[in-house]
Protein backbone atom coordinates (compact mmCIF):
# COMPACT_ATOMS: atom_id res chain seq x y z
CA UNK A 1 0.00 0.00 0.00
CA UNK A 2 1.40 3.72 -1.18
CA UNK A 3 1.05 6.49 0.91
CA UNK A 4 0.68 9.97 -0.64
CA UNK A 5 3.00 12.37 0.34
CA UNK A 6 0.74 15.31 -0.42
CA UNK A 7 -3.22 15.94 -0.01
CA UNK A 8 -5.25 16.84 -2.57
CA UNK A 9 -5.85 20.44 -1.75
CA UNK A 10 -4.37 21.26 -5.31
CA UNK A 11 -6.50 19.06 -7.17
CA UNK A 12 -9.61 20.67 -5.32
CA UNK A 13 -8.55 24.30 -5.02
CA UNK A 14 -10.97 26.14 -7.03
CA UNK A 15 -9.15 29.76 -8.65
CA UNK A 16 -9.75 33.08 -7.00
CA UNK A 17 -13.03 35.04 -7.90
CA UNK A 18 -10.98 38.21 -9.45
CA UNK A 19 -8.01 36.96 -12.12
CA UNK A 20 -9.57 32.99 -12.50
CA UNK A 21 -5.88 32.33 -10.97
CA UNK A 22 -5.28 29.01 -9.02
CA UNK A 23 -1.70 30.25 -7.79
CA UNK A 24 -3.66 33.70 -6.72
CA UNK A 25 -5.80 31.30 -4.74
CA UNK A 26 -3.29 29.65 -3.01
CA UNK A 27 -1.27 32.54 -2.06
CA UNK A 28 -4.84 34.24 -0.11
CA UNK A 29 -4.61 30.88 1.44
CA UNK A 30 -1.01 31.01 2.94
CA UNK A 31 -2.03 34.69 3.47
CA UNK A 32 -5.15 33.73 5.59
CA UNK A 33 -5.26 33.59 9.58
CA UNK A 34 -7.68 32.01 11.82
CA UNK A 35 -9.97 30.86 8.57
CA UNK A 36 -10.47 34.39 7.85
CA UNK A 37 -10.29 34.14 4.09
CA UNK A 38 -12.93 37.34 3.27
CA UNK A 39 -10.02 38.98 5.44
CA UNK A 40 -6.53 37.47 2.93
CA UNK A 41 -8.76 38.29 -0.20
CA UNK A 42 -9.68 42.09 1.02
CA UNK A 43 -5.55 42.53 1.58
CA UNK A 44 -4.70 40.74 -1.75
CA UNK A 45 -6.88 42.40 -4.05
CA UNK A 46 -6.10 45.64 -2.13
CA UNK A 47 -2.15 45.25 -2.51
CA UNK A 48 -3.03 44.67 -6.27
CA UNK A 49 -4.69 47.45 -6.42
CA UNK A 50 -2.08 49.51 -5.17
CA UNK A 51 0.33 47.87 -7.20
CA UNK A 52 -1.82 48.81 -10.44
CA UNK A 53 -1.74 52.69 -9.26
CA UNK A 54 2.04 52.78 -8.94
CA UNK A 55 2.47 50.65 -12.25
CA UNK A 56 -0.17 51.05 -15.11
CA UNK A 57 1.65 49.45 -17.70
CA UNK A 58 2.05 46.10 -16.48
CA UNK A 59 -1.11 43.88 -15.88
CA UNK A 60 -0.92 42.90 -12.25
CA UNK A 61 -1.59 39.40 -12.14
CA UNK A 62 1.67 39.92 -14.58
CA UNK A 63 3.50 41.86 -11.73
CA UNK A 64 2.49 38.73 -9.26
CA UNK A 65 3.86 35.88 -11.10
CA UNK A 66 6.83 37.73 -11.88
CA UNK A 67 7.64 38.32 -8.24
CA UNK A 68 7.13 34.76 -7.08
CA UNK A 69 9.00 33.69 -9.97
CA UNK A 70 11.89 36.15 -9.61
CA UNK A 71 11.93 34.99 -5.12
CA UNK A 72 11.46 31.47 -6.38
CA UNK A 73 14.98 29.72 -4.92
CA UNK A 74 16.36 26.94 -6.87
CA UNK A 75 18.84 25.71 -4.25
CA UNK A 76 18.96 25.76 -0.72
CA UNK A 77 21.27 24.14 1.67
CA UNK A 78 20.36 20.85 3.64
CA UNK A 79 22.28 19.34 6.76
CA UNK A 80 23.26 16.08 6.42
CA UNK A 81 25.22 13.52 8.94
CA UNK A 82 28.28 12.23 7.60
CA UNK A 83 30.69 10.24 9.71
CA UNK A 84 29.96 12.14 12.71
CA UNK A 85 30.13 15.82 10.98
CA UNK A 86 27.32 17.96 10.04
CA UNK A 87 27.90 19.31 6.60
CA UNK A 88 25.42 21.80 4.66
CA UNK A 89 25.23 20.23 1.81
CA UNK A 90 23.38 22.15 -1.53
CA UNK A 91 20.23 20.56 -3.27
CA UNK A 92 18.52 21.30 -5.64
CA UNK A 93 15.06 22.69 -4.49
CA UNK A 94 11.42 20.72 -5.99
CA UNK A 95 8.84 22.81 -7.93
CA UNK A 96 6.49 22.73 -4.97
CA UNK A 97 8.72 23.94 -2.29
CA UNK A 98 10.26 26.64 -4.69
CA UNK A 99 6.70 27.96 -4.42
CA UNK A 100 5.78 27.43 -0.61
CA UNK A 101 9.47 29.11 0.23
CA UNK A 102 8.61 32.31 -2.37
CA UNK A 103 4.83 32.56 -0.66
CA UNK A 104 6.52 31.77 2.74
CA UNK A 105 9.34 35.00 1.80
CA UNK A 106 7.10 37.41 0.77
CA UNK A 107 4.60 36.96 3.46
CA UNK A 108 7.15 37.01 6.76
CA UNK A 109 8.86 39.82 4.88
CA UNK A 110 5.49 42.04 4.79
CA UNK A 111 4.31 40.96 8.36
CA UNK A 112 7.92 41.97 10.20
CA UNK A 113 6.87 45.52 8.74
CA UNK A 114 4.59 47.28 10.92
CA UNK A 115 3.05 50.02 11.09
CA UNK A 116 0.85 50.28 7.84
CA UNK A 117 -1.80 48.67 6.86
CA UNK A 118 -0.88 45.08 5.66
CA UNK A 119 -2.49 45.73 1.91
CA UNK A 120 0.26 48.51 1.25
CA UNK A 121 3.17 46.13 2.38
CA UNK A 122 2.13 43.74 0.46
CA UNK A 123 1.70 45.71 -2.28
CA UNK A 124 5.13 47.26 -1.86
CA UNK A 125 6.47 44.15 -1.05
CA UNK A 126 5.40 42.70 -4.75
CA UNK A 127 6.67 45.76 -6.60
CA UNK A 128 10.21 44.78 -5.18
CA UNK A 129 10.21 41.61 -5.60
CA UNK A 130 8.94 42.40 -9.44
CA UNK A 131 12.11 44.85 -9.82
CA UNK A 132 14.23 41.93 -8.18
CA UNK A 133 14.79 44.10 -4.39
CA UNK A 134 13.22 43.48 -1.37
CA UNK A 135 13.34 41.63 2.00
CA UNK A 136 11.94 38.72 0.22
CA UNK A 137 14.86 38.62 -2.79
CA UNK A 138 17.13 39.52 0.13
CA UNK A 139 16.47 35.94 1.53
CA UNK A 140 16.89 34.15 -1.12
CA UNK A 141 20.03 35.86 -2.36
CA UNK A 142 21.25 34.59 1.41
CA UNK A 143 19.95 31.01 0.43
CA UNK A 144 21.59 31.03 -2.89
CA UNK A 145 24.92 32.43 -1.33
CA UNK A 146 25.05 29.50 1.65
CA UNK A 147 24.87 27.26 -1.51
CA UNK A 148 27.02 28.69 -3.56
CA UNK A 149 29.66 28.79 -0.21
CA UNK A 150 29.09 25.06 0.61
CA UNK A 151 29.50 23.82 -2.80
CA UNK A 152 32.68 21.73 -1.41
CA UNK A 153 30.27 19.47 0.19
CA UNK A 154 27.35 18.76 -2.93
CA UNK A 155 29.34 15.54 -3.53
CA UNK A 156 27.35 14.28 0.52
CA UNK A 157 23.99 15.45 -1.95
CA UNK A 158 22.76 11.85 -2.52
Amino acid sequence: MAFKKFTASEDILKPDPRYNSKLVSKFINCLMWDGKKTVAQKVFYGAMDSVTKKMKDVPPLEIFETAVNNVKPYVEVRSKRVGGANYQVPMQVNKRRQQSLAFRWIIDACREQGGRPMSERLGDELMAAFKKEGKAMATRDNTHRMADANKAFAHFAW
